[in-house]
């Protein structure tokens, strides 16, 4: 009898805390921004309802036809091509459709691909950070819609880090690109709506837009992933669980750079470093003398394996660039010294050139993140008015 007691309580606790993603609430307002429009959406394997059910189907449903095509962006519509590789235009297996690629000849819908649709549409998860290029997809398609006179529909959904992280450098104008097109911190806290709002307000979308968000219902700012109640879905090959954001975030930078392993590819993607010769038990004992709280930290043959809890205090974009330094002080030569300026993502990941010199001339990683808070403050005035939680 406890032990059902138990795993009613358990059933309760999961369920009842899962809040309403923007097509619950569009689909309660029984679809009005659409009705009697012809639909372009932007979606993949991650645009579903808060009960795993995918937005293209719901729409294809609802809209009596009015649906009449789809896009995806990098990975593809079912999220499985690996990251960098060519995604090729195809037919929908769920809808029949055309799955436009936004991550083929083009990032940007052009006007043929738009030609007879009246609204576009974006629902897909991001992780929260930068260098992610899911947000890029969305400002093409936000320019691309500006451009063509036709109205964009944010359908909201959580940022998986929460609302209050905001940490990390922000983003040199030479450095923007694909990789990172707004320019934000490199944690930003904002969902992909509030985003939107900002960016069109800004015009860091290049043209506005007519834009609307359907916000989130029982989403608050202090949320991470964990407290939403819902299921996560691989949003990428190497984002597979609810917390590979923040390996992501804690390893990703360093990653960019050639010469060390993170793990990708692999079961455990991001939650590990390893490189030439790093001593693992040395490097995890000067970790933990830093003090990073929440982020357990261990010895794995010749680097550390992290166990980062969601709701852990920690810098982690610091502890990215602590891992930096050490990787490049142990590496022979230096982890920068193939890179020319113009030709490393690196630098589009990070933000700016100014890292290599840092590094070069010792700077420690708590020297370096104190010289990102003033871009964060000004960053987190800047964004309050678009806000929507």
């Amino acid at each position: 009898m406890r032990s059902l007691l138990l795993l009613l309580v358990t059933v309760f606790a999961s369920t009842s805390h899962a809040l309403d993603l923007g097509i619950d609430v569009l689909r309660d307002r029984d679809f009005d921004v659409l009705r009697g429009k012809k639909v372009g959406l932007v979606t993949n394997q991650t645009g579903t309802d808060k009960r795993g059910t995918p937005t293209r189907t719901i729409l294809k449903r609802a809209l009596n036809g009015n649906l009449v095509a789809l896009f995806s962006p990098e990975h593809g519509i079912d999220g499985t091509v690996p990251a960098g590789r060519y995604v090729a235009t195809r037919k929908d297996r769920l809808t029949g459709l055309t799955v436009h690629s936004l991550y083929g000849p083009t990032r940007k819908p052009s006007s043929a691909m738009l030609r007879g649709i009246d609204v576009l549409v974006y629902d897909m998860q991001d992780i929260g950070v930068r260098s992610y290029t899911y947000i890029s997809t969305m400002a093409k398609c936000m320019e691309a819609a500006g451009e063509a006179g036709i109205e964009f529909v944010v359908l909201d959904r959580p940022n998986p880090l929460g609302g209050l992280r905001v940490e990390g450098p922000g983003i040199e104008s030479r450095w923007i690109s694909f990789v990172g097109i707004f320019p934000v911190p490199y944690v930003h806290g904002m969902s992909v709506g509030e985003l939107a709002q900002m960016a069109n307000a800004r015009g860091w979308a290049g043209s506005r837009c007519k834009l609307t968000v359907i916000p989130m219902r029982g989403w608050s700012r202090g949320m991470t992933w964990e407290d939403t109640g819902l299921a996560w879905r691989r949003t990428s090959p190497n984002i597979p669980k609810s917390r590979s954001p923040y390996y992501y975030l804690a390893t990703g930078i360093v990653g960019s750079l050639d010469g060390v392993e993170i793990g990708t590819g692999g079961p455990t993607p991001f939650e590990y470093l390893q490189g030439p010769g790093l001593n693992g038990p040395a490097l995890a004992s000067r970790l933990k003398a830093t003090g990073y709280p929440g982020v357990g930290i261990s010895a794995f043959g010749n680097g550390v394996r992290l166990n980062i809890n969601p709701d852990a205090g920690a810098n982690l974009t610091q502890l990215a660039v602590h891992l930096l330094l050490e990787a490049n002080r142990a590496a022979r030569p230096s982890l920068f010294a193939r890179y020319r300026d113009a030709d490393s993502i690196f630098w589009k990941v990070y933000g700016s050139t100014s890292i290599r010199g840092l590094c070069e001339k010792g700077a420690s990683a708590e020297r370096i993140a104190a010289g990102w808070s003033g871009g964060v403050a000004s960053f987190r005035a800047a964004r309050q008015p678009y806000l929507l939680y």
